[in-house]
């Protein structure tokens, strides 16, 4: 059990990206919900090539959740599907601080 848990108000759906193919972008099953928190503000992050991108929503789960390697789609609460930019896993080694998952959405 996560240390934030108490803070996971919401929770997603992810599609992890799996590769391309001829028809485009290729999707993986959609997880079950995810527990997590939604926070709903656009900041400038950088992508996997390094370049500038707005991220409108950044999702916080626990550290059990599934990848979304970057082009995971994600549905969030409100309906949106979102598009991972950037997937961070959190975790302190012996620093005892909260573990977790870090998602920058568009």
């Amino acid at each position: 059990m996560s240390e934030l848990e108490e803070f996971f108000v919401h929770e997603v759906v992810l599609a992890p990206f799996v590769g391309s193919g001829g028809y485009g972008d290729v999707h993986g099953p959609l997880t079950d919900p995810i527990p997590c928190l939604v926070d709903e503000r656009t900041q400038l992050v950088r992508d996997r090539t390094g370049a500038e991108v707005v991220s409108s929503s950044t999702v916080f789960a626990g550290p059990d959740a599934p990848d979304g390697p970057p082009g995971s789609l994600v549905t969030l609460p409100s309906g949106r599907v979102a598009t991972v930019i950037t997937q961070a896993r959190r975790t302190s080694g012996g620093l005892g601080l909260p573990d977790h998952v870090e998602w920058a959405l568009t």
